[in-house]
């Protein structure tokens, strides 16, 4: 049986697959899109998964991160490069407005790739902002 090899995922790509995910955010996303603002689509999926936080729904919003995260680690380098500096930067934000035993239990669905990214950002926040 042959291994079919699966196309790196470009921004447009990405789109797509962003599009299926989150179909209240379809409009915005085509929107976006047609303006070639990839770092705004990203965005507008940072602010509905805050609203998600907002009314406690911390398995879909662990569902979601998942979703990203198989889409951070098909992606082309522009693509991971948006999602390491917005998607998985909001995640400080998340922390900061969502209760304790809620920020565990996403941190704890987060996939590792991204757990990785983000104490390498919180560790290097320290270092250079003493954050």
């Amino acid at each position: 049986m042959m291994k079919v090899q699966m196309q790196t995922i470009n921004q447009k790509i990405a789109v797509e697959y962003l599009k299926f995910f989150y179909p209240p955010l379809r409009n915005e996303i085509t929107q976006l899109s047609v303006q070639d603002n990839f770092a705004g689509v990203i965005q507008a999926t940072i602010n509905y998964l805050k609203d998600l936080l907002q009314e406690s729904k911390i398995n879909i919003i662990a569902h979601h991160i998942k979703l990203m995260d198989w889409i951070y680690r098909n992606g082309n380098s522009y693509v991971r490069t948006v999602i390491e500096n917005l998607f998985v930067r909001s995640f400080e934000s998340f922390k900061k407005h969502a209760k304790i035993q809620h920020w565990k239990l996403l941190y704890q669905y987060m996939p590792v790739s991204f757990q990785i990214i983000y104490n390498e950002q919180q560790k290097q926040d320290q270092m250079y902002f003493g954050k």
